[in-house]
């Protein structure tokens, strides 16, 4: 895994520049290239190995737009740290485009200085283990590197000698950085992960077994990087030492873990070829630092404005909303985009069997289930964790996902006055309704109505061919209907397939609007059809601050929806 497995790289070429400026390939380079290979050597030693005569040169970014991934064909890099870069590229020797890191270690025969590197370690071991947080640890490791090694000065080297117990060797600045890298890379970060756990624009990433690891990108969408994992002990190693960097390690009798990385992401590990016949495999869901907002996901066009000021009315007033939708169709990046329509005052409390939900509001209480490892720990369940939110009084319940006996404590939560709000794996709102009332769940069909809204989201293909999340419809739900064992909901928003435009087909005849938020506003039954023109209003004034005043960030809109809120604008 040392090497790049990419069918355009000459992995037979090692080129070894410790500056720039005898390389005759610097002259040639576009400006901005030449300036990122002046910042960092190892992206010159990266393009020695391409034949830039056949693929031409690749055009450098400090950063994407979404607009790149419209383009045919790619050929770019992007700078993700100091020592990370990564080459997108459309090979024509592979039928996805590729994502090539390009770290600081390219190029370079560390492995020997690396075994050395270790037995010094142990040392230190003292002092590590006097570290208590990473960044300590961090700096006990950069200074245990600068103690082992010395950089050559001026092209000479330095006298080996010795420094306590430690054998000094010498070490050119390009090895000293790629040295420092490997070994952060190694001890505090992912491995051969860590460029795609530090690129922002990763979303998922996935390793099917032996072979390539994909990964799904926010522009350039579904790629195959050119980290390969080529034998099953190779790769029944890297994902041991993966389970115990999450302190959930996998065996035999507990080959499948579900766990949460350092940064919040969420990882699946399923261990060994007797489970997974092509061998162990992961996945992980990256969690971003700062969520998406609502008016990010309009730009997206996973919904309109007037959908959105709907949405902020139905969260004002403490209606229950369940976000349903199959697998990886955005129902938490909209749910956690939504809660900045929750009033600011309001306590949360949410609850997650891995912790995804970001809620911006100072009084929201995090709980998080626990699953135990062995026979004698202890787990706390979804249900165990709603049943005490019922005591904390919050003025709304946040639930990850409904799957089972918590669907129930849920319902129970809504009758009582709690808002509820949780997403749901279910692809339209039948399918929702029987999975509530059938097994495990088992809601009394009375129960139904509590459950105020329904937005159905799923992963489309658009009229342009390309991809893309949608809310497929927003329905309002009415009731159960004895006589005739039926429910009854009304569709009062729905996407066009066809123009890729949402349809306001209740406009003026919401079941919602008219009968339920317009009472608790006071709003007389002789003048119910206000409630539209303060929908018309909200619209408005989401689009203006969104496209007049610019405001997209998460935290920022928060901000602004709360002072909206105070002064009567919003």
């Amino acid at each position: 895994m040392t090497q790049l497995a990419v069918p355009t790289i000459n992995n037979n070429v090692h080129p070894a520049h410790e500056g720039t400026e005898q390389c005759s390939l610097m002259p040639l380079l576009p400006p901005p290239l030449q300036a990122a290979c002046q910042e960092n050597i190892h992206l010159l030693q990266y393009l020695h190995l391409l034949p830039l005569q056949e693929v031409g040169f690749p055009s450098f970014h400090t950063s994407l737009n979404r607009k790149m991934g419209d383009e045919p064909k790619h050929n770019l890099i992007y700078q993700v740290s100091q020592d990370i870069l990564i080459h997108i590229f459309s090979d024509p020797k592979v039928k996805r485009n590729m994502y090539i890191p390009v770290e600081s270690n390219l190029g370079l025969d560390l492995n020997e200085k690396l075994v050395y590197l270790d037995r010094v370690l142990l040392d230190f071991t003292d002092e590590i283990s006097k570290a208590s947080t990473e960044e300590e640890r961090r700096n006990v490791l950069l200074a245990c590197v600068e103690k082992a090694f010395k950089v050559r000065q001026n092209g000479k080297l330095p006298s080996n000698g010795k420094k306590g117990n430690v054998n000094i060797q010498s070490v050119t600045p390009q090895e000293m950085a790629a040295l420092k890298y490997m070994l952060m890379r190694s001890k505090l970060g992912m491995g051969v992960l860590q460029p795609m756990i530090s690129d922002t624009y990763i979303e998922d990433i996935s390793c099917s077994g032996l072979g390539p690891i994909f990964v799904e990108h926010k522009i350039f969408h579904s790629l195959v990087s050119g980290v390969v994992f080529h034998t099953h002990d190779e790769l029944d190693e890297f994902v041991m030492r993966l389970s115990e960097r999450v302190k959930k390690p996998v065996t035999m009798r507990n080959p499948i873990v579900d766990a949460t990385l350092p940064d919040g992401s969420r990882i699946n590990i399923v261990f060994g070829k007797e489970v997974s016949q092509r061998g162990s495999n992961f996945t992980i869901r990256k969690v971003s630092e700062t969520p998406l907002s609502i008016m990010e996901i309009i730009e997206f066009g996973t919904l309109d404005y007037t959908m959105a000021a709907y949405l902020s009315i139905v969260m004002e007033e403490g209606m229950n909303l369940f976000v349903a939708g199959e697998t990886a169709s955005g129902k938490t990046t909209l749910l956690n985009a939504m809660t900045t329509f929750v009033p600011i005052n309001n306590k949360i409390v949410s609850i997650e069997d891995t912790p995804e939900l970001q809620v911006p509001h100072k009084n929201w209480i995090r709980e998080v289930s626990q699953m135990s490892q062995t026979e004698k720990g202890a787990s706390v369940t979804m249900f165990q964790l709603l049943r005490a939110a019922l005591r904390q009084r919050p003025n709304d319940i946040v639930i990850g996902e409904i799957r089972g006996e918590e669907g129930a404590v849920a319902f129970q939560a809504m009758q009582t006055g709690h808002t509820v709000m949780a997403t749901f794996h279910a692809s339209s709102v039948e399918k929702l309704i029987q999975r509530l009332t059938g097994n495990p769940i088992n809601i009394p069909k009375t129960y139904i109505d509590c459950l105020n809204v329904v937005c159905i989201t799923n992963s489309v293909k658009l009229p342009n061919g390309k991809g893309g999340r949608r809310i497929m419809s927003l329905n309002e739900i009415i009731g159960y209907e004895a006589s005739s064992d039926s429910f009854s909901f009304v569709e009062v928003f729905r996407w066009d397939s066809g123009t890729d435009t949402f349809e306001f087909v209740g406009n003026k005849n919401s079941f919602l609007l008219e009968q339920k938020i317009s009472v608790k506003r006071g709003i007389p039954p002789a003048r119910k059809w206000e409630i539209y023109a303060l929908l018309e209003k909200r619209a408005r004034v989401l689009e203006r601050l969104h496209k007049e005043a610019k405001v997209t960030n998460f935290y920022e809109l928060l901000e602004v929806m709360a002072n909206a809120q105070k002064q009567g604008i919003f």
